[in-house]
């Protein structure tokens, strides 16, 4: 038996199993050598932080996760299906609109919210021009933390809800309906089990969002894994303590992973149905339709429009003193490096999906799903899995180019642009991956072998069939991870070399000095990047139901 498996697999070994192991490597390498350093033993804090700490993170982190599963619910759910179901004012503008809050870094979210309540902050100002009394409201606490996430991050929950609801065929309802059943009873007890899946799909992605969240977290003074592994590398210095957090982190992320696979299971919930019998929306009074208007709004009012309008107001004060040579530099620099790391991103994206199609090697051929882990390891363990034997790989250099040329080379790899856009390239994989996996399904595998049969490569096939075929997933993908790379803050703080800053840094760095209105405008321009993949994002969902 044992004999019979080593024939076949050098039968089936070739160039393409070598690239496929290369880019697996390449892509668990951060999180390897988190395993790895977890032997060493950990920094001389652990015990500290064991018996005072510790419990505080796994709470807070807990309470977090319970606090935005619910509110993002809420949120997501209802709006979905209130525009999915029913006919309101401004239904159109809406459906778009409510994916708006993703455009906005939950940070820079807090950051708003934290000036809007706070003496002398916007919301005081509206009481004395009023008259009504001025009450301040403390949110910079857990449950502040609480409610700024998840009015960032509902959308995550609604894009997957509306997917599905937008598929979901009339006649359940038609015949929950002969049962005697109402409307409110069919929704809980028929619609919402079949969307269960992508429902929790969604919840998935908040709540990796929501352990990935440093700014905020920071920000409102709220301990949490993220925040513990940043004061263990920066105050401490103690990047073995930094670990040990960072493996209790992946091993909460990929227990929800473990989970939200074992609950799916092998049940399929699509069902078959034809546009004539997709769900149709029912007729409801003027007063129930504004009263429905009125709740898909809380969650785009408090997600978007408060926090926008909040930094347009501050910018409009701070823009003399903030838009400076400077400035402009930043954002030009920040514009460069998120076109790098889409534009690889989306290259390696490639590699990972066809390196293992061309592949013959059975087992090898599912290592491309790795890539959609990739997205669920917080920026901060990703850095650190790639900052130390960076820095272990200089100081071998360093010490090699004093003994043999008697130099001082300084670093070369860590804290350069390399290890940055390395970082990126990992963080960002699935997103990059998804859409393209999404356009290359839809192509089919006939073409492919058409042109084989007729004696062309691999490569020559994929450059002529292949990738016309592919461009809109490529742009999609291009402009996301080009979106999120703006947006990043974890890991381009830990990692982005000292001579280059970004938009997310310099606005994390006007709110930690407390300069809330100065950090306006640099938010003001991630938001405005943002708000292209939005409509592209609606345009794909539409278009995907229509087919």
């Amino acid at each position: 038996m044992k004999l019979r498996y080593i024939k076949y697999f050098k039968r089936d070994f070739n160039k393409w199993s070598i690239c496929t192991l290369l880019i697996v490597f390449f892509i668990s390498f951060p999180v390897f050598v988190i395993f790895i350093k977890l032997f060493s033993g950990p920094g001389e804090s652990w015990n500290h932080i064991v018996k005072n700490l510790l419990v505080d993170y796994s709470l807070n982190s807990l309470y977090l996760i319970i606090g935005c599963s619910i509110l993002t619910f809420l949120f997501g759910v209802s709006s979905a299906w209130i525009l999915i179901r029913y006919e309101i004012p401004f239904q159109k503008t809406l459906e778009w609109m409510l994916i708006l809050p993703i455009a906005i870094p939950s940070y820079i979210t807090a950051y708003a919210y934290a000036g809007f309540f706070d003496f002398g902050g916007s919301l005081e100002l509206m009481s004395r021009f009023t008259g009504i009394p001025f009450f301040r409201l403390s949110i910079t606490n857990i449950y502040g933390l609480i409610f700024v996430l998840s009015v960032s991050l509902f959308p995550y929950v609604y894009v997957s809800a509306r997917a599905v609801f937008l598929n979901q065929s009339d006649r359940l309802m038609e015949a929950s309906k002969i049962l005697g059943a109402g409307e409110i009873k069919t929704f809980f007890k028929i619609v919402l089990p079949i969307t269960r899946p992508a429902i929790i799909g969604g919840l998935i992605l908040v709540i990796m969002e929501v352990l990935n969240d440093y700014g905020a977290a920071k920000y409102f003074g709220v301990n949490t894994f993220t925040t513990g592994i940043f004061r263990s590398w920066f105050s401490l210095e103690e990047p073995e303590t930094a670990i040990y957090l960072s493996a209790i982190l992946l091993l909460i992320i990929f227990g929800f992973i473990i989970f939200e696979r074992f609950q799916r299971g092998s049940k399929n919930y699509a069902l078959p149905i034809k546009d004539d019998i997709r769900l149709q929306k029912i007729a409801i009074s003027k007063r129930t339709r504004y009263l429905l208007l009125f709740i898909v709004l809380i969650p785009l009012f408090f997600g978007f429009l408060l926090p926008f309008f909040q930094l347009l107001y501050w910018g409009f004060l701070t823009f003399s003193s903030v838009i400076t040579s400077s400035f402009l530099n930043i954002a030009i620099e920040s514009l460069v490096i998120s076109f790098l790391s889409a534009l690889l991103t989306v290259f390696f994206a490639l590699l990972v999906l066809y390196f293992p199609i061309w592949n013959r090697i059975i087992f090898l051929k599912r290592s491309s799903k790795i890539a959609i882990l990739s997205y669920a390891v917080p920026g901060a363990v990703i850095a650190i899995g790639i900052m130390i034997p960076t820095l272990l790989f200089d100081k071998w250099l360093i010490k090699i180019s004093k003994l043999v040329m008697n130099l001082d080379i300084g670093l070369i790899i860590n804290g350069t642009i390399i290890v940055l856009l390395y970082a990126y390239i990992i963080r960002f994989l699935a997103v990059a991956f998804n859409p393209i996996e999404a356009s290359q399904l839809k192509i089919g595998e006939s073409l492919s072998e058409s042109s084989s049969m007729l004696g062309k490569g691999k490569i020559k096939t994929f450059i002529n069939i292949d990738f016309p075929l592919l461009k809109t997933g490529l742009v999609g993908a291009f402009i996301l991870v080009f979106v999120d790379t703006m947006k990043e803050l974890p890991l381009t703080l830990i990692l982005k070399p000292y001579n280059i800053n970004t938009l997310a840094v310099k606005a994390y760095e006007y709110a930690s000095d407390e300069l809330i209105m100065e950090a306006a405008l640099p938010s003001l321009c991630i938001i405005i990047t943002g708000v292209l993949p939005i409509i592209l994002l609606n345009r794909l969902i539409l278009k995907g139901t229509k087919k």
